[in-house]
């Protein structure tokens, strides 16, 4: 099934350039999509000279790009704020995925925070592929992060996009497919574990949730072809943080999958607690989705103030 057809690769000045340019050229050779490089030279950078080369040595790799059977290819140089230049380039062409690199190529850890990808992630309207450096096309172990809960209808759509990409993907890369919800006991069950019981029936309150957190689960995944994928289903309790960055050491995991949490009724992204610290610890890919009705706070005249 082809998941993505208009992609923009952003092709920078980094060591990480040629892991998005893989990445890129391989997701648009699966989904017969169109493929657009971008290159954003910071204003103080953009010379004419320094535009002018740029702009060639896009215009060189197209030549492999074509080779490598994408036929609709085209290049993009701008000067001024990278993150503005590629959401503004999402709005005026409908681009349904966005990827680059950890700017600078360095470990993730250390460049997430204010960087080109941070604003891409929290602002960009499209989903965002963050590909980690040297790390091949080819992914072998991909983590996808659900919460199916009866009272976010939100949240269930987002699950849905979440499965959708990442139960392709394993099937395109013949990777192995992880799926994790993590959970907690609730509601007065919770109060009741705070309290002196004895063990018998704290394991009985703990098995009861986990019962319920795997119905709902498994209530999503029926509609997926997952005999045909090689998965495993993780139901830790625990918090989402702490669950997610253990199986990404533990399955060396390749690519993450995960939602990420917008403040209702205000425009653009504000990252939740869970992602954001995982972004901060992990060393893999990373691709986020936003959820149904975001508003990016770029606008096509100008950013708005504070963007």
């Amino acid at each position: 099934m082809r998941r993505f057809k208009n992609i923009l690769a952003v092709y920078s000045d980094t060591i990480g350039a040629d892991d998005v340019f893989c990445q890129a050229v391989a997701l648009a050779r699966e989904n017969a999509a169109r493929l657009t490089f971008i290159d954003v030279l910071p204003e103080r950078y953009a010379t004419e000279a320094a535009v002018g080369e740029r702009r060639k040595r896009l215009e060189r790799l197209m030549h492999a790009v074509k080779a490598e059977g994408v036929s609709e290819v085209r290049t993009l140089v701008f000067a001024g704020t990278p993150f503005l230049h590629i959401i503004r380039q999402v709005l005026r062409a409908g681009y349904d995925l966005v990827i680059a690199s950890a700017d600078g190529g360095a470990s993730l850890r250390n460049v997430y925070f204010g960087s080109t990808a941070t604003h891409l992630m929290r602002k960009c309207p499209c989903p965002v592929w963050i590909v980690k450096p040297g790390q091949s096309a080819q992914y072998s172990s991909i983590l996808a992060c659900i919460d199916p809960k009866p009272d976010r209808p939100a949240g269930r759509k987002l699950d849905t996009m979440i499965l959708d990409l990442s139960t392709s993907l394993a099937t395109s890369s013949s990777a192995k497919l992880h799926i994790v919800h993590a959970w907690e006991v609730e509601g007065k069950d919770r109060d009741t574990l705070a309290s002196e019981v004895p063990d018998e029936t704290r394991a009985a309150l703990k098995k009861k949730h986990e019962d319920l957190h795997r119905q709902r689960v498994q209530e999503m995944l029926k509609d997926y072809p997952l005999a045909t994928i090689d998965h495993q289903l993780h139901l830790p309790r625990s918090t989402p943080q702490k669950a997610i960055v253990s199986l990404v050491d533990e399955h060396d995991v390749d690519l993450i999958v995960m939602g990420t949490v917008s403040r209702t009724g205000i425009p653009g992204l504000i990252i939740g607690n869970a992602a954001e610290t995982i972004l901060t610890v992990v060393q893999c890919g990373v691709l986020t989705i936003k959820p149904e009705g975001f508003v990016t706070p770029v606008v096509l005249e100008e950013a708005l103030e504070g963007v």
